[in-house]
């Protein structure tokens, strides 16, 4: 795994402290999600070539959508988290 260093490297738009924080958000999502990550190559799996795109692809799109949300609730839930902890 590259060191966070080499991740700030690769986006210079992020101080070293947002690089952190994304990395813990990045494992957060990684628990949260990995049941819905196998769902998708399940489905992906279980297809014929023939029938990977049109009903397949919503399908997989519904479940990234799902992933989209979490992170979106994830991302404010930690933040909501950090505010309450930098009023204590």
């Amino acid at each position: 795994m590259p060191s966070r260093k080499n991740h700030a490297a690769a986006n210079p738009g992020l101080t070293a402290e947002q690089e952190a924080e994304a990395q813990r958000l990045a494992l957060l999502l990684m628990d949260k999600t990995k049941q819905k990550v196998l769902n998708i190559t399940r489905l992906l799996v279980a297809k014929a070539d023939c029938d990977l795109l049109g009903e397949t692809e919503f399908q997989v799109r519904a479940i990234v959508h799902k992933i989209g949300a979490l992170a979106l609730e994830t991302a404010v839930n930690e933040r909501k988290k950090r505010a309450t902890q930098d009023r204590a």
